[in-house]
């Protein structure tokens, strides 16, 4: 392994709060022999606070036939990834997003068409259920390709704080999505953790990705359509998507969002009817 990979290991396999490791363990079996690891990851794990939030997981598999059977939800997962699902286990409640290994792995590298996967992953996060070994090893190799991709894909410039340009990443991964999270958001991330990016960055090779003006256009582009289109696909696959989505924005931009009946009753045209209110007032951007 490199000393990459070597680092992100350590980080994934720092102890969690047990209920997290339990939750884990009954998500994976939920989807039998095509699990491959579970993923933690987001406020939750950074804060440590669980009750009354909702835990954010990624559930990697073998691959979407394989969990699914022929259904069209491995359709919908290999076209537009990942599926979006709720689930509650004892007391706690989540939302987890379904991944093969070979997306997971494509979508945390350079060449990726959204920052979805890899801006979340260059973050740290725990890996809290896994099949074996070798689906460890996997998933740690993957998820080293997401600080990597982060860096390479963010401009340098002449900065006396290293951390600077994690903020810089951060603040165009949240630019090429569509948030509810407030202006400050992206530079919280690095602070929750300065001595994990400075050691993080410390072993990544200082290589600046071609094109970048290029590359963040497309980026910014996918990102925004790629939001409503995954929104729409929840409202499939999430019941209440449009309740979570309204307790989102308003916990993050202090909105004061109230569902309506016909909303919950269509929600993917209640979503969309929203949303230019919701840019309009500056609650998403």
């Amino acid at each position: 392994m490199t000393p990459v990979q070597d680092l992100i290991a350590a980080g994934l396999s720092a102890p969690v709060d047990p209920r997290v490791t339990a939750m884990a363990a009954a998500l994976a079996a939920q989807y039998g022999a095509a699990s491959r690891t579970v993923l933690f990851y987001g406020s939750c794990l950074r804060t440590a606070e669980l009750d009354g939030l909702m835990l954010d997981f990624y559930l990697i598999v073998s691959d979407y036939g394989a969990a699914y059977g022929k259904s069209w939800l491995a359709t919908a997962n290999r076209l537009v990834p990942p599926n979006v699902f709720p689930f509650e286990y004892k007391g706690l409640v989540a939302k987890y997003a379904v991944l093969s290994e070979a997306d997971f792995r494509s979508l945390c590298g350079p060449d990726a068409s959204t920052v979805s996967v890899w801006a979340r992953f260059a973050q740290p996060s725990r890996l809290v259920w896994a099949a074996d070994h070798a689906a460890r090893s996997h998933a740690a190799e993957a998820i080293a390709l997401a600080p990597t991709t982060l860096l390479a894909l963010t401009p340098a410039q002449a900065d006396s704080d290293p951390l600077d340009r994690w903020r810089r990443g951060f603040t165009l991964t949240y630019g090429a999505e569509l948030r509810a999270e407030r202006g400050g958001r992206p530079e919280s991330i690095v602070d929750f953790d300065p001595e994990h990016y400075r050691r993080l960055g410390a072993l990544i090779p200082d290589a600046q990705a071609p094109g970048l003006d290029r590359k963040w256009r497309a980026l910014r582009r996918n990102g925004k359509w790629l939001t409503l289109v995954r929104l729409a696909k929840a409202s499939l696959t999430f019941a209440g998507g449009i309740d979570y989505l309204a307790w989102k924005i308003n916990r993050h931009a202090g909105t004061q969002i109230a569902i309506r009946p016909w909303q919950r009753r269509f929600p993917i045209l209640g979503a969309l009817t929203l949303l230019p209110r919701l840019l309009a007032r500056g609650a998403v951007r």
